[in-house]
């Protein structure tokens, strides 16, 4: 097989044992004929032989489709010719589709199918051209394979893009990160010490993930000196708790996570947290007990209130439809309905334009939510500010940039923050872009 490279001719040999029933991939890819190559060839055949293993089905279906007789039945060495080929072509970027193209001709050939490797050539000429194509995926397919509805996989991709749209899918399947905030810097020793392992997270300094061990038996965490909080969370209380504000306001505090990281970064600031249920607004109040008078709980709606130009800085967390938090709460997927979005975008539009009433000319609202939909995120911004022409959007880079400089952001990750920066100034933390639920956060400033 002199116009074969070695690693190709190796990974074909393999692949027709496997195919054959004769041996097991493994236990070739350590055998004789793989340890004979050199360095990189032995690695770009292992890549060959596993990739068209784990892609095998998906290819084969593709191909079908481009044969001029679909279901025809193939000769194994023709098989194995074409799906090498087609796997180059669809998904090793380096590798031309002229060379993956010949060398399966030549492949198909040197097994004794002269004739049909004219086949092999027209039907992986079609690959190339039909590439996009045969790699995109339907919204059907990924909703399906990755048990979301396909309504929702349809939106996402129309908003995001397949790649997007499949590691969202994928993230709303694992279990969710055990994130931990660290409020105490002697916490995380005595956490150690207790046989908790924990590692740093990418973006907030004060965050941590747990490896190992259970960290609501620890008297940190019964304590309140590490709190149990998704790092996307903090980093929104992180960005609205910037600039030492004077007085803030929070206009749906419950559960208080945020609201305990606003009064914390600000010490000498009063806060005033606004909660609308009245069994949440009770666990609010026992969870920020320690803060005293500095932090006042009111059972309210904000949409209700008469505060006006009182506070330097307010955030709104807005109720919405949580797709951003699939993996940890996945019952959504089987209960919202694209229906219920104009409702909840009402209802943020009214919190939201209290919010703004209520800051001070100079001051900032922030804005956010853990949902994906454009409805309840930019579109509410946008429809509050046509109504308002004494507010405007700003971006969220300086505040970033401020956060790195400070040490409470990562300086890495401060730098992909930037990255997930959008056109309009907001921040969009898609889940499994980063090791968080799925956030919106957009700043808006009263113009003096």
């Amino acid at each position: 097989m002199s116009a074969v490279s070695p690693a190709r001719k190796a990974a074909f040999q393999i692949l027709m044992a496997v195919e054959r029933g004769t041996a097991h991939s493994d236990d070739l890819l350590r055998g004789n004929v793989v340890n004979a190559l050199s360095t990189a060839d032995r690695h770009l055949a292992t890549a060959l032989v596993l990739g068209v293993l784990r892609w095998q089905i998906r290819i084969d279906h593709a191909l079908q489709s481009l044969l001029k007789r679909p279901g025809a039945k193939l000769d194994e060495e023709i098989r194995i010719a074409l799906r090498l080929g087609a796997f180059q072509i669809l998904h090793m970027d380096r590798i031309p589709a002229r060379a993956a193209i010949d060398e399966s001709v030549e492949l198909a050939k040197q097994a004794g199918h002269k004739f049909a490797s004219s086949m092999v050539n027209a039907v992986l000429r079609k690959v190339a051209v039909f590439r996009a194509d045969l790699l995109e995926e339907s919204a059907m397919d990924l909703a399906l394979s990755h048990a979301h509805p396909a309504w929702m996989a349809e939106r996402w991709m129309s908003h995001y893009g397949v790649d997007a749209t499949r590691a969202i899918c994928e993230h709303g399947q694992r279990q969710p990160a055990h994130t931990i905030r660290v409020v105490d810097s002697g916490a995380e020793k005595k956490l150690t010490a207790a046989g908790i392992e924990v590692i740093q997270n990418e973006l907030v300094s004060a965050a941590r993930t747990v490896t190992s061990g259970d960290v609501t038996s620890t008297a940190e965490f019964q304590e309140g000196r590490i709190r149990i909080q998704d790092e996307g969370s903090q980093l929104v209380a992180e960005i609205a708790a910037q600039g030492n504000p004077g007085a803030i306001l929070d206009c749906c505090a419950a559960p208080g996570g945020k609201t305990l990281i606003l009064a914390e970064r600000n010490p000498q600031a009063p806060v005033l947290a606004y909660e609308s249920s009245e069994p949440r607004v009770e666990q609010l109040r026992k969870r920020i007990a320690g803060f005293g008078d500095r932090i006042e709980c009111r059972l309210g709606d904000i949409t209700e209130s008469t505060e006006e130009a009182r506070f330097d800085v307010a955030l709104a967390d807005v109720p919405c439809s949580g797709t951003g938090t699939l993996g940890r709460n996945p019952e959504i997927r089987h209960r919202f309905r694209a229906e219920d979005l104009p409702r909840q975008a009402e209802r943020q539009r009214a919190i939201l334009s209290a919010a703004i009433r209520a800051v001070r000319p100079g001051g900032a609202v922030i804005y956010s939510t853990c949902s994906l939909e454009p409805e309840e995120n930019e579109e509410v911004v946008v429809a509050v500010l046509a109504e308002t022409p004494n507010a405007r959007a700003l971006s969220l880079e300086s505040r970033i940039k401020g956060l790195a400089t400070e040490g409470i952001l990562t300086s890495s990750g401060a730098e992909r923050l930037q990255q997930s920066i959008t056109s309009d100034g907001a921040l969009r933390l898609l889940p499994g872009a980063f090791h968080t639920d799925g956030f919106f956060i957009a700043l808006i400033e009263k113009k003096s």
